[in-house]
């Protein structure tokens, strides 16, 4: 069996359903049946499997991986959020003003 890091897509863990039939198109079919074997030992998912089951049907039938490099980020992959926030002045909104019958929060006004 086929070992998480000898998968021909490394991310393939955190690839979404949605942008996993792109990322297969450029492997040959030895990687969509590495991939194929490694779903059907582990999560087993029917879209999935019915997705690499079709490309894989197609690469027989004389289909070509469409070429790029599998383990480079593709363009549906979520973006890493760097922590903290991205807010600057210059983005900021406006002031906030207490009301005008004080602030609940500074018990040295009346509210």
């Amino acid at each position: 069996m086929t070992e998480h890091d000898q998968l021909p897509l490394p991310d393939y863990d955190h690839i979404p359903v949605e942008g996993l039939a792109s990322r297969i198109r450029m492997l040959d079919a030895t990687g969509v049946e590495t991939l194929l074997e490694y779903e059907r030992a582990h999560a087993d998912r029917l879209r999935v499997v019915t997705i690499m089951e079709n490309r894989l049907a197609a690469l027989r039938e004389g289909a070509r991986p469409s070429g790029g490099d599998p383990a480079a980020p593709a363009a549906d992959d979520p973006v890493p959020t760097a922590a903290g926030s991205k807010v600057s002045e210059a983005t900021s909104g406006p002031p906030v003003n207490p009301p005008s019958h004080g602030d609940p929060t500074n018990p040295a006004q009346p509210r």
